[in-house]
């Protein structure tokens, strides 16, 4: 099964960039893929540097950041394949994150389980 770990920070500051923070993070990152669970990580760039895309009666309506109505900001992710969901929730209670952080855990539906890959263009 594989699952998408997001770590979603709570306050409006810029994603972390402090050499501690990075340096856990990245030890943590290192410790999946040495359990043969990761399949590929990733840090976002700040909000600052991001776009958004809504749709308005069928008209996209891009924003550039920042996001003043946005009070959570995902500031990375790590793609894992485990065997359940008890051993993502697992994994993820290792993640070094700052307080008041959040890790949200999906899994992730493969095209089969949402459409059939013939029925695409």
């Amino acid at each position: 099964m594989r699952f998408m770990m997001l770590t979603i920070q709570k306050t409006r500051v810029e994603a972390r960039t402090d050499a501690e923070a990075v340096a856990t993070l990245t030890t943590f990152t290192r410790e999946l893929q040495r359990a043969g669970v990761l399949l590929a990580p990733g840090r976002l760039h700040p909000p600052s540097t991001g776009a958004r895309l809504s749709l308005s009666n069928g008209k996209p309506k891009v924003s550039d950041g920042p996001f003043a109505e946005a009070n959570e900001v995902i500031g990375g992710y790590w793609l894992i394949q485990v065997k359940s969901k008890e051993e993502a929730i697992a994994w993820a209670s290792r993640c070094p994150a700052s307080d008041h952080d959040v890790i949200e855990i999906r899994q992730v539906q493969g095209f089969g389980q949402v459409w059939e890959l013939a029925d695409l263009p």
